[in-house]
């Protein structure tokens, strides 16, 4: 991972801090001459003003990658999870109070808080940063022009793949998070950037190909810390689960858990043209270490069309939960696989699809307690829309089209905001 930049206008001039450090597979270059990688990456990290004429560097660079890049951004770059999570929730109430599946639920929330760091580790992180690497990948198994008749007359499904190369997409990001219910995630994929954040009363999606929205309903927080990067959320989060039994994850015996999204919060998750129906998430606790080894979500939702049918979008997200390393007293999980489904039905045979994703991730730095992280890195830009769904990837993804305007990573100022020198040393005597 690069995190500086040699400036190679200027012999004498600085470094360049990256907002987002870039992993070395994106300093693509044919040949051996660094001068020639550094060009590559400025080119997808220049600001374009017209974002509605596409730059031939962009159409050159991505091509028939656009789709790709934009179902994988939208579907597995920023999702949320099924519905808030309250910061202040006490895990420890009386497990006697509630039905046995609940109280297994909680009783196993407990262990687990005792497996990441307990109580008074969780309870002293206020802030935390995180960046790591990612590698996706996308491929689409459709209906239509993909089915031909063999000689039986059955219909046989062929699939395309999306991606670059065998590989896939490789990237990496940043992620912010403050109590209460502030965070805050930058993700550059293959030089396209996608930006969300939450600033506790609105959770918000900034991509490329649209203009910033919000989410409906109340701000939930971000999968990706759940996927073993934030415990205290993921304890409250399945603090009020049900314990639907056991099951074997990996040739390990597993707990597991079931949390589903009150009607309520559906509704509020829906609009005149859109129906969330479903919303549910799974938790797979490890018997023998108490620690979440897979997270599980499937959603449901409607889209009202002007005839008499609908079409339906079901999203499928399983995250296994690797690599626990202690940071400061937390078990934090430093790696993991996410595998996606996408499947749209309800039309005629020909335009149903199935779109298979995959991604990859590794941690490279954690730290808790930022100091000088403050409100204002979390404001939600100023062109935000909140008559859009930031979790309704899918709805603009019917027709995709082959290129796409493909805005770049920008080198931002820092998240983090000065700080006095003498009040710093001040803190770091009363931690002590």
């Amino acid at each position: 991972m690069r995190k500086l930049c040699p400036n190679y206008d200027r012999e004498d001039g600085l470094e360049t801090v990256l907002e987002v450090p870039i992993p070395e597979e994106m300093f693509v270059s044919s040949t051996k001459n660094n001068v020639t990688s550094w060009k590559n990456m400025k080119s997808w990290m220049k600001a374009h003003i017209d974002r509605s004429v596409p730059h031939p560097l962009t159409t050159n660079q991505f091509g028939d990658r656009s789709s790709g890049l934009q179902i994988l951004l939208g579907v597995v770059g920023a999702p949320l999870v099924p519905l808030p999570v309250p910061s202040d929730q006490s895990i420890n109430s009386n497990i006697k109070d509630h039905p046995i599946e609940n109280s297994a639920a909680k009783y196993i929330v407990q262990q687990y808080i005792g497996a990441v760091g307990g109580d008074k580790a969780l309870n002293g992180v206020d802030s935390m940063y995180a960046m790591g690497k990612v590698r996706m990948i996308a491929s689409e198994f459709s209906a239509g022009d993909g089915y031909k008749n063999n000689s039986n007359n059955k219909k046989e499904m062929k699939g395309k793949n999306m991606s670059n190369y065998g590989g896939g997409e490789v990237g990496a990001f940043v992620l912010w998070q403050k109590r209460p219910d502030l965070w805050c995630l930058e993700l550059v994929l293959s030089g396209c950037k996608i930006s969300a954040g939450s600033d506790g009363k609105v959770a918000w999606r900034q991509t490329p190909w649209h203009h910033s929205h919000a989410s409906r309903g109340p701000p939930r927080p971000l999968r990706r810390s759940l996927q073993g990067l934030d415990p205290r959320s993921t304890a409250n989060l399945f603090s009020n689960s049900i314990c639907m039994g056991e099951k074997v994850i990996n040739d390990e015996d597993c707990f597991v858990l079931k949390l589903e999204a009150e009607p309520s919060t559906l509704r509020a998750r829906s609009s005149s043209n859109v129906e969330m129906i479903r919303h549910t998430i799974w938790g797979y606790f490890s018997q023998k270490t108490a620690l979440l080894v897979k997270l599980e979500d499937s959603h449901l939702l409607k889209i009202k069309t002007a005839g008499d049918d609908s079409i339906f979008w079901e999203t499928t997200m399983e995250s296994l939960i690797q690599d626990y390393r202690t940071v400061d007293g937390i078990n934090i999980a430093h790696g993991g696989r996410t595998f996606v489904s996408l499947f749209r039905f309800g039309e005629s045979t020909e335009n149903q699809s199935r779109t298979r994703m995959e991604e990859v991730w590794t941690i490279e730095e954690v730290d808790f307690n930022i100091k000088g992280l403050s409100m204002e890195c979390f404001l939600p830009p100023g062109d935000l829309k909140k008559e859009q769904e930031v979790c309704n990837p899918v709805a603009s993804y019917t027709r995709l089209p082959v290129r796409t305007r493909v805005t770049s990573a920008k080198l931002c100022s820092s998240k983090v905001v000065a700080i006095d020198v003498h009040e710093f040393h001040l803190s770091k005597k009363e931690d002590v």
